[in-house]
């Protein structure tokens, strides 16, 4: 086989693996499924071992496949990054980073501010997703998530655990506060989260008032209701009641001023923030940089911020 052969039959094999069929792969590159199979058929004769398993139309990669496809996704990422700044259409890195809704929309627009300002010349897509992502599809370098059960196949670290704490506006504190005990938070105003049946268990008012002592029967706690944590934090910035919310989402509004902490009271998530990072971004160094910022600014952030005591009356 010549090398041109071996090259469009490395462009078929990572053009595939990454979209999940010879078909996409296909439309991609601009020719027939059948053209497609037959390059990934020569290669596989070339290296003489398998790189697929074809099991009813579809296609998984073997081991071999596997073992090769890093490598591979890396060095054609390469060479469309060489082909695009020869083009001069990106003159720019980018780096596209993946987050949940209440994560993308509640800190990390705030938070990302620092890392632009120090990473010159970089382009950063941002993008709300629910878990699973597809890496491949979007071009994801960077996924944030709650807990690391979602990407058993990605090289996926533990960044920190985070906890829920009750907040509201500083007006509200003073004019309903303190709120020392449960007995007293309890019959405030509050503001729910309701997550959803398909999220996972988060700390509720009801679990913050039975590991501090139920002052009262809480089942029939009452007050607005919010579908997502920021829209949580928003509600107890209008002065509506006092939100249980992650101290991540908490932490900026806190420091500005526009949320205090009702009390020392806190319960930790049962899982933990996590980075994941495929393959093809690991050797960035961009990609690098970026995991130690946002990992030095998550801990940062949910660090327990200080308690404002309510205003005395004159």
């Amino acid at each position: 086989m010549s090398d041109i052969a071996s090259l469009r039959g490395l462009q078929a094999l990572e053009a595939a693996a990454r979209l999940g069929s010879f078909a996409a792969a296909a439309r991609e590159l601009s020719v027939s499924p059948a053209a497609v199979s037959q390059l990934v058929r020569s290669l596989e004769d070339q290296v003489g071992h398998k790189l697929f398993h074809r099991i009813n139309r579809g296609i998984t990669l073997t081991e071999s496949g596997l073992e090769t496809l890093p490598r591979l996704s890396a060095a054609f990422e390469e060479l469309r990054a060489v082909s695009r700044r020869i083009s001069g259409s990106a003159l720019r890195s980018r780096l596209t980073i993946s987050a949940p809704p209440s994560l993308a929309t509640g800190w990390l627009p705030t938070a990302i501010a620092s890392f632009s300002r120090q990473a010159e010349v970089v382009d950063i897509s941002l993008r709300e997703d629910t878990d699973p992502v597809d890496f491949e599809r979007h071009r994801i370098d960077l996924r944030l998530s709650y807990g690391r059960f979602h990407y058993q196949t990605h090289a996926t670290e533990e960044i920190a655990t985070d906890s829920v704490i009750p907040v509201c506006s500083p007006a509200f504190l003073s004019c309903h506060g303190p709120f020392e005990t449960a007995q007293v938070l309890a019959a405030a105003p509050l503001i729910h989260t309701d997550w959803g049946p398909a999220a996972a268990a988060f700390p509720v008012w009801r679990n913050l008032f039975e590991a501090y002592g139920p002052a009262q029967d809480t089942r029939e706690l009452r007050g607005l209701i919010a579908n997502s944590s920021v829209m949580a934090v928003n509600l107890a910035l209008a002065g509506l009641g006092l939100a249980l919310v992650q101290s991540l989402l908490a932490k900026h509004h806190i420091r500005a001023g526009t949320l205090v902490r009702a009390n020392d009271m806190a319960l930790a998530q049962s899982q933990p923030y996590c980075l994941t990072i495929p393959q093809r971004s690991a050797n960035r160094p961009l990609v690098a940089t970026l995991r130690d910022w946002l990992v030095l600014t998550c801990r940062d952030t949910i660090d327990a911020p200080p308690i404002k005591e309510p205003a005395q009356p004159l």
